[in-house]
């Protein structure tokens, strides 16, 4: 067993671990036993002496992740048997069909780890080296805890792990009960089919986050002209198109977005509307089209990961947003969208405001929304609230 480096708090920092937030920032600490490493097994000290959680030291502004309030052996695997069995309870409180977020980071007193399942697979992406050392023992804990359903864990955090340590990594089979894996999935999700290829598809291979924001999006495209920007695999489209949409064009950047969106359709097929993939800029496609849609869907990728590059991503939402509602036929709906964490939902609904005045049009909101119920936010880290949503209606 690895003996965990001892980080010891200054006076007075110990209140947010004492109210169950789970990261302890470099500022905070008084003094580290020895010299720990990105990755190391921290316990976390209050000035009295007092234990007050383990976690995964990192140098960095964020210097532990904790994973436990109070002690807790991370090197066993009953620990993450224990911690996923309340994970999947939590989904248990809610049918999620095929496809879920089994755990999603801090909501799930996990940081730095998401597990997505999709039919028979897990799919691991680790956020930090800690958690990726223990990639073994979460695959040895899901097969526990996921038992007869589980035949493949996959670990994909090649692409979300600190760029130094990722260099000597690939995304790989942690466990397999056959010797010949599989590649792709076909999960349902609110009666629409899609193929989930973890192995070369973007995240985990999957947007789960969507789901009741899709669901909710086949209320207003029935017999509906629909334009679903930054598509990926055509999730909001699919669901459009089985509403009863006349027609919907699917826009992303990537050919390849474009070709999974279209197989996606075909999956589903036959519809009453007709489809349509443009491999495009969004912005591009917006400013050059001649159709106002009677409704509309703006869901980008992150514009910014950290507090320096926030300003230029609200600019971006702007500018976004503007030529969306220029396109938005009048009386129309658009679901707009953000998942940059660090443009909170106040931010995010006084940009897109913004927007509306510098377009001159009436706009109302309908709905505001955020992630599905499998990507759960504790109440001690609302930064874990990341997707933000509105549905408006542009007159």
């Amino acid at each position: 067993m690895t003996t965990p480096i001892k980080v010891t708090l200054r006076p007075g920092k110990e209140i947010p671990i004492l109210r169950f937030h789970p990261w302890v920032f470099s500022g905070a600490i008084a003094h580290t036993d020895g010299r720990p490493e990105d990755g190391d097994i921290a316990e976390v000290f209050d000035k009295r002496g007092n234990l007050l959680g383990v976690g995964h030291f990192h140098i960095g502004s964020i210097a532990v992740r904790l994973l436990s309030f109070g002690p807790a052996n991370l090197e066993s695997t009953t620990f993450w048997i224990e911690k996923l069995q309340n994970a999947l309870n939590v989904r248990k409180l809610k049918d999620f069909s095929s496809a879920f977020r089994l755990v999603h980071g801090e909501g799930d007193g996990l940081s730095g780890l998401i597990v997505d399942v999709y039919e028979h697979t897990a799919v691991i992406q680790c956020h930090s080296i800690g958690m990726h050392r223990q990639r073994e023992l979460i695959a040895a804990a899901l097969q526990q805890v996921l038992s007869n359903k589980l035949t493949v864990v996959y670990d994909k955090s090649a692409e979300s792990l600190p760029p130094k340590y990722a260099e000597a990594q690939q995304n790989s089979y942690l466990w397999s009960a056959s010797a010949d894996p599989e590649l792709s999935a076909i999960i349902e999700e609110n009666g629409s089919k899609f193929r989930v290829d973890w192995v070369t598809g973007q995240k985990t291979g999957f947007f789960l986050d969507q789901r009741d924001n899709r669901l909710l999006l086949s209320e207003f495209a029935v017999g509906k002209t629909v334009l679903n920007a930054f598509c990926y695999t055509g999730g909001f489209s699919c669901l459009a198109l089985k509403a009863g949409a006349s027609l919907v064009h699917s826009v992303d950047v990537s050919p390849k977005a474009i070709a999974l969106c279209n197989e996606n359709v075909a999956l589903n097929a036959p519809f009453r509307g007709e489809h349509e993939g443009f491999a495009d800029d969004v912005l591009k496609f917006l400013k050059s089209t001649e159709r106002d849609y009677e409704v509309m869907i703006i869901d980008p990728p992150a514009y910014a990961k950290s507090i320096e590059k926030r300003h230029n991503a609200v600019q971006g939402y702007k500018r976004l947003n503007a030529e969306a509602m220029r396109r938005v036929a009048p009386g129309g709906v658009l679901f707009t969208f953000s998942c940059s964490q660090v443009v909170d939902r106040e931010l995010f609904y006084h940009t897109v405001a913004a927007a509306a005045m510098e377009v001159g049009r009436p706009v109302r909101v309908l709905h505001h929304l955020s992630q599905s119920a499998d990507h759960p936010v504790s109440m001690f880290h609302p930064e874990g609230a990341y997707l933000k949503g509105l549905v408006l209606c542009v007159g």
